[in-house]
Parts: C-alpha cells; sequence; structure tokens
C-alpha cells in the first residue's frame, strides 16, 4: 500500500496561503454577516484540503503537491493579495497540466469553503447566501436490506445469477430475476446509505453517494457526476421520469432491438413507471422552475411540468430541494425503495463496498465474478450467469479488465453535455426549497436530424456553484457570492451524437475520454447557450451571468443579441467554460455488429454467452432526455431475456 504524501511545513505554509488568496479577507465592505472578513483558512479548508488531495490517486496528488513548491519558490506566503492573483495566473500559463491544476485548487477551496459545515452542521458561509442548510436531523427510519457481513479473509457465494451494481439497470434486474425463484447476489461498489444516513450535507453525499467522491472527471476535464452507493443514481438523481420519444425508439429498433417501437417495450416502461409511482402530483415549482415557466411561456415555447418518482404520502417539498443529497423523508422511489426491497425480499443477497475486479469464464462462458470489498474480503461468486451494471462509466471497465466485450467495449460513451446559465432577479429566489427539477422545456429537443437539447433547473448545492462561478479575482469571486440568493440558473444537456470512450489504465482503473467535438453537437451547444439566455431575459433577469472561465455578464439594457454572441463565440471546452454531466451511456451498447457493439440486442455479450449488460451503457444512442425510466425498461427487457433463456 502507497504511504500517503504528508506536506512539509512550508508546503502547508504555501498552500494556506494559495486557499486565502482564492477566498480572501476583504477589508472596506458593509459586512453583515462576515462574508467580505472571512478567509478560507478560518473555516480549515487548507487542512480539509491537503486531505482531500492526499486522498486522490497517487499521480493527481503528487502534480497538485508539486504546484506549491513552485509557488513557495516564489515566496508565494509572504506576497500580497494582488502578487500572489498574479502568480497563480503566471502558473497556469506555463502549461495544460499547470493551468488544470490552478483551476483544481480554485475549484477544490470554493466547494469546501461554501459547501464544508463546522461543529455545527452548518457553514458561516452560507449567511450571505440565504441558504438554511440541512432542515434537521436525520429520521431514525430501519434499514430493510441486510448486506453481508465482510471482514477481511475470503468469501465464496454460490449462486443463479451475479448482478455487478445496484443502480437503475441493476437494481431492476436483480428483483426481476429473484422474484422469478433465481438465487440473486448483488455486487455494489458504494456503501448501503438511506433515510438515517441523509444529512442534507453536500459534503457527506459527495463523500458517500457519489462516484470518486463527486470529483471525476473525464481526461479533458468535463466533470461526470454519478451514484456510487446502493440505489446508484437512482438515490442522488432529481426524480425526473421521462420516456423515450418515438424517433429514439425507431432508431433502436432499426439498430436490431426487437420490439423497442411498439407495444412489448410500452409494456416494460408502464411497468417501471407504475412500481416507482410516477406523478406529476408532487411537482410544485420552486422560484427557479417558475422563471423556466415564465420566460418560456413569454417566448411562445413549451413547457409542461415533470412526472417525478415519489410517494405523495411522504413528499415534503421542502426537504424535496435536498434530495440529490439523499431524501431524507422516503419519499423518492428509487431501486432503494422499491427493485432492491423488492430483490431482497426474495431473497437476493447484498454485498457493498465491494468492486467487482473480473468476470470468471469457462469454456467461453460465464461462470461468476470475482470481486473485492474495501476491508480486503476477497469475494468469489459463482454463477451461470453474469450481469454488468456498473454503470456507464465503470462497466466497460470491468469487462476490459476481464477481457471481454469485444473491439466495442468502452467505445460510444454518450454524455449529455451540460452547460449553466444563471440569472440574477429582483427578488430572493430561494432556489434551494423544492425539488429541482418539476418543470422542462423541449422545445429544442429536435433542432436539428433527431438532436437537440432540453432545458431544465438544478440542485441547489452551494459549494458546487461556488466552484463553477467564474474566478478572476477573490474580490470579484465574493462579489458574485453575495448575488446568488437572486439568482435561478437553468441547464441544457444535448443529446449528443459524437462520442467518448472509455479504457482502463495499468492498475485497471477506468479513464474516461470526451470532448464535444462533433460539428452537431457544437451547434446545438451555442443553440443551447441562446436559448438559456433568452429564457432568462423574457423571465424578467435584470443581469445575466454565464458560467465562462471569464467573467461574462449582461444588465438590462445591454443588447443581448451582442452578449448571445459572444458566449457562443466561447469553444465548448472545460477551459473556456465547466461542462457537467449527470447521464453517462452507451460505453457496452447493444446491437448486431459485434465490431460496433459489445452485447446482442437482448443485452448478452456477443463474445461470452451468460454475460449480460444491464445499465444505460446498453444504450445503441442517446437518448437526449433524464434516461432513469428508459434504463430501468431496458434492463427490465432484458432480464426478462434471462429469465426466458433459463
Amino acid at each position: 500500500m502507497t504511504e500517503p504524501i504528508e506536506l512539509n511545513e512550508t508546503q502547508r505554509e504555501t498552500l494556506r496561503a494559495v486557499c486565502d488568496t482564492i477566498v480572501p479577507r476583504v477589508d472596506g465592505e458593509d459586512d453583515p454577516h462576515g462574508h467580505w472578513a472571512r478567509a478560507a483558512s478560518d473555516g480549515g479548508v487548507d487542512r480539509a484540503l491537503e486531505l482531500l488531495i492526499a486522498g486522490l490517486p497517487e499521480e493527481l496528488a503528487v502534480g497538485l503537491f508539486f504546484l506549491l513548491e513552485v509557488l513557495a519558490a516564489q515566496s508565494f506566503a509572504a506576497a500580497s493579495q494582488e502578487e500572489r492573483e498574479r502568480q497563480l495566473a503566471g502558473l497556469a500559463e506555463l502549461s495544460p497540466d499547470a493551468a488544470l491544476g490552478v483551476q483544481a485548487y480554485r475549484q477544490l477551496t470554493l466547494l469546501l469553503h461554501y459547501g464544508m459545515p463546522d461543529g455545527s452542521g452548518r457553514s458561516p458561509a452560507w449567511a450571505v447566501l440565504g441558504y438554511p442548510g440541512p432542515l434537521g436531523t436525520p429520521p431514525d427510519e430501519p434499514k430493510v436490506i441486510r448486506p453481508l457481513a465482510t471482514s477481511g479473509g475470503e468469501l465464496a457465494l454460490e449462486a443463479d445469477a451475479c448482478v455487478v451494481g445496484s443502480g437503475a439497470g441493476g437494481g431492476v434486474v436483480a428483483a426481476t430475476l429473484a422474484e422469478a425463484g433465481m438465487r440473486v447476489v448483488v455486487l455494489e461498489a458504494g456503501g448501503y446509505f438511506d433515510q438515517p444516513d441523509f444529512d442534507q450535507l453536500e459534503m457527506t453525499a459527495m463523500r458517500n453517494l457519489f462516484y470518486r467522491g463527486g470529483l471525476a472527471t473525464s481526461v479533458e476535464g468535463v466533470a461526470l457526476l454519478a451514484g456510487s452507493c446502493l440505489g446508484g443514481g437512482t438515490t442522488v438523481n432529481w426524480t425526473n421520469c421521462v420516456r423515450p420519444n418515438d424517433r429514439v425508439r425507431a432508431d433502436w429498433a432499426g439498430a436490431g432491438l426487437e420490439g423497442l417501437d411498439g407495444a412489448d417495450f410500452d409494456a416494460h416502461l408502464d411497468a417501471v413507471l407504475t412500481r416507482i409511482s410516477a406523478t406529476d402530483r408532487c411537482s410544485d415549482l420552486n422560484d427557479p422552475n417558475r422563471r423556466l415557466q415564465e420566460g418560456c411561456e413569454s417566448l411562445g415555447w413549451s413547457f409542461e411540468r415533470a412526472f417525478r418518482n415519489t410517494d405523495p404520502a411522504t413528499y415534503d417539498p421542502a426537504s424535496a430541494g435536498y434530495l440529490g443529497f439523499g431524501d431524507a423523508t422516503g419519499s423518492k422511489q428509487g431501486t432503494l425503495k422499491t427493485y432492491l426491497a423488492d430483490a431482497y425480499e426474495h431473497g437476493a443477497r447484498f454485498v457493498v463496498r465491494c468492486r467487482a475486479d473480473r468476470v470468471l469464464t469457462r469454456d467461453g462462458r460465464a461462470a461468476g465474478v470475482e470481486a473485492t470489498c474495501a476491508d480486503g474480503t476477497r469475494v468469489t461468486v459463482r454463477a451461470p450467469r453474469v450481469v454488468v451494471a456498473a454503470g456507464a462509466l465503470e462497466s466497460p471497465a470491468l469487462l476490459l479488465r476481464s477481457g471481454l466485450g469485444g473491439p466495442a467495449a468502452g467505445r460510444g460513451l454518450r454524455i449529455h453535455p451540460v452547460a449553466a446559465v444563471y440569472g440574477v432577479y429582483d427578488s430572493e429566489q430561494r432556489a434551494w426549497w423544492g425539488a429541482p427539477q418539476t418543470g422542462i422545456c423541449d422545445e429544442f429537443s429536435n433542432a436539428e436530424d433527431g438532436h437537440g437539447f432540453l432545458v431544465e433547473c438544478v440542485q441547489y448545492a452551494p459549494g458546487l456553484i461556488a466552484s463553477s462561478l467564474p474566478w478572476r479575482s477573490g474580490r470579484q469571486h465574493k462579489e458574485a457570492m453575495t448575488q446568488l440568493r437572486y439568482a435561478s440558473t437553468l441547464i441544457f444537456l444535448i443529446r449528443d451524437r459524437g462520442e467518448g470512450r472509455v479504457t482502463v489504465d495499468a492498475a485497471g482503473e477506468a479513464v474516461h475520454s470526451y470532448r464535444v467535438e462533433d460539428e452537431l453537437d457544437r451547434r446545438n451547444f451555442r443553440r443551447g447557450l441562446a436559448a438559456l439566455v433568452r429564457i432568462h431575459e423574457a423571465a424578467g433577469a435584470r443581469q445575466i451571468h454565464a458560467l465562462s472561465r471569464t467573467p461574462m455578464a449582461w444588465r438590462r439594457g445591454e443588447d443581448l443579441d451582442a452578449f448571445i454572441g459572444d458566449l457562443q463565440a466561447l469553444p465548448a471546452t472545460p477551459e473556456a467554460m465547466p461542462v457537467f454531466s449527470a447521464h453517462q451511456t452507451g460505453s457496452c451498447r447493444m446491437g448486431t455488429d459485434p465490431s460496433t457493439s459489445v452485447a446482442g440486442p437482448w443485452g448478452e455479450l456477443h463474445d461470452c454467452p451468460g454475460v449480460w449488460i444491464g445499465d444505460g451503457s446498453a444504450f445503441p444512442s442517446a437518448t437526449g432526455i433524464n434516461p432513469m425510466v428508459t434504463i430501468m425498461a431496458l434492463a427490465r427487457r432484458t432480464a426478462f431475456a434471462i429469465r426466458a433463456r433459463g
């Protein structure tokens, strides 16, 4: 095991100075909330950042800590605020890697300063935002599922089917097979967290519920947000339940997926929507969603209320504003509350904090899975059926480590690229009240050749928001933060035609690569930015701000078209503005041709009978919508095929 990296005192002093350059003490401002006087180190951000970086992969940690040596050689800690800002800017210009390192320090410092609570469970940095933080303590609700205990050594299990992953796809497959009488073992790389663990804190959620602690990116810097816990993405997503459109279903049927465009797949969609209690009766519009509605209606564009997988009996709109951190009310009907509970009731066994290392084969067929738990336990599951449902970021990595999947394994990654624009309004927007996505604009879902984008709202997360705002100087960023209580944020998500790739490094860890480089996707990216700006203007925003790396803003009375033109001139790259993804699919796609697809039309691998793909990585192309319901329905279709095979 690699020893953790420790800083010397000079490096620690430099790190503290870096943090306090990004969030400095600023004198001379009216300061009722202590916002201007509070520096990052006052809240222990430098200490928390040292621990966070030390926990990153060694190559990244060494690179980030090396930048401290470079700054220390320039007497960074002794310099003035203005000189430090110049030194950071100069360091970023040395090389692309140095630029990424400086950007990482900025984003992580801001994330921790505005997201990390103190000993009281709240942060003094929230006062200027008007953000209330957690509404109370987590409820003392019993957990339904009892995972198998591990304590080092070895654990051998026998099953009829081993399901790797427990999210939208894996959960449905596990329940469908268990209900048919099969002995099912579910391996989940993340932990088991439920209502008693959901404290409505952003940092807790990132640490416990998100893939790679919520800090995963592509090689190019695209932020990749994905669940990594029992329930997967359905535990942290924003409960938007959307059926795939006819164009996508016809495309998939044309790719060989029999029945996708007809009544057979309708039945799978209806079944999952019923089981997860999809309804629009719990879709109260909070202020940002109201602004979306007002802007769209003023422009004559489409707007409709979202269907959400929510139990009306326990729904609380105030708590729903935190559901991306885990739903403390239990109202969210993700797989944790539905399909995984069904699977457990029918005898499925669960092993959590358990990473699947490789799929076992015998005579060219599935024979089980080898895995390793966080406590070192070596797990071997002997099973003639293996369902790979670890998500599009990890399923291809498992296949590649196992020598399976053929030449298409890891190719075809689609991510629904996202960018954001926020508007500043005359009144406080209270974006933390109410479910994040209760309205949808699909006016541009077919902007060109079946591809386009949706416009939606987002979960309020103070640390993530702060880390995404443009930073030119400590004072400028603090000024921007004072406006956030009046801000509503809109996003677009693109149905991408271009694709990325998942590979593995020398240690077998997944590596993700994605660029917005397809010309159609770039056109839709520019269209999306224009649409967000026009909606904000039509809704009455007095200012509109891009999340560009260099601050760009429009103020009422200025030339709107010129602002849009300047915004559209920026490249669709993380260097120019943050690019996010919360929907990753397609990296183990289904199809009929083994040279371009990993699995056949029902989900079984072309090159290894008995191994099936049961998650969104099976998508032949992007859907352009929130994919949870489509993943569930496609997984149910695959599970029925497994059952029929016997």
